[in-house]
């Protein structure tokens, strides 16, 4: 067992993983924050999405001694409290979500094209969303979601 250091949303968290523990593990079960899921664990459905030092990644894919020292998001981070952040309230309104085990990376996927891609077209929302899939909605709600969250205030 080795110590890391991990910020996950603001909050420093040294824990103590195997080498062959993944990131998603790491956040989940030390760090105690299971709005990331574990999915397929093969980095093809999305559903363990999580922001590492600004990018989105998929966690299963990433052994967690290699973000060590670095500044992790979950899905947790986009609500202030109850107030929802504009890609939750637009997947709410437009029922973008049934089950939801594909809602933490649909979410945190949605807003990194949001913040790089103001007003997308529903072929870029398609391209960025691919990876991250949803055997519930059938996409048109998540998308009309996505241009729904783009039209509102941050």
């Amino acid at each position: 067992m080795t110590e890391i250091r991990l910020t996950v949303n603001g909050v420093e968290h040294a824990v103590d993983v195997d080498p062959r523990t993944l990131l998603v593990h790491a956040i989940r079960e030390q760090a105690g924050l299971t709005g990331t899921h574990v999915g397929c664990l093969t980095g093809d459905c999305g559903a363990c999405t999580v922001v590492v030092d600004g990018r989105t990644t998929k966690s299963c894919s990433v052994l967690a001694h290699s973000a060590d020292g670095a500044r992790v998001e979950t899905v947790e981070s986009l609500a202030d409290g109850d107030d929802l952040h504009p890609v939750q309230r637009a997947f709410w309104d437009e029922f973008a979500f049934q089950c939801g085990f594909c809602l933490p990376g649909m979410l945190l996927t949605a807003r990194e094209l949001l913040e790089s891609t103001p007003d997308p077209d529903d072929e870029e929302i398609l391209r960025a969303l691919n990876g991250n899939l949803c055997r519930c909605t059938g996409y048109n709600t998540i998308v009309a979601a996505v241009r729904r969250a783009a039209q509102e205030p941050a």
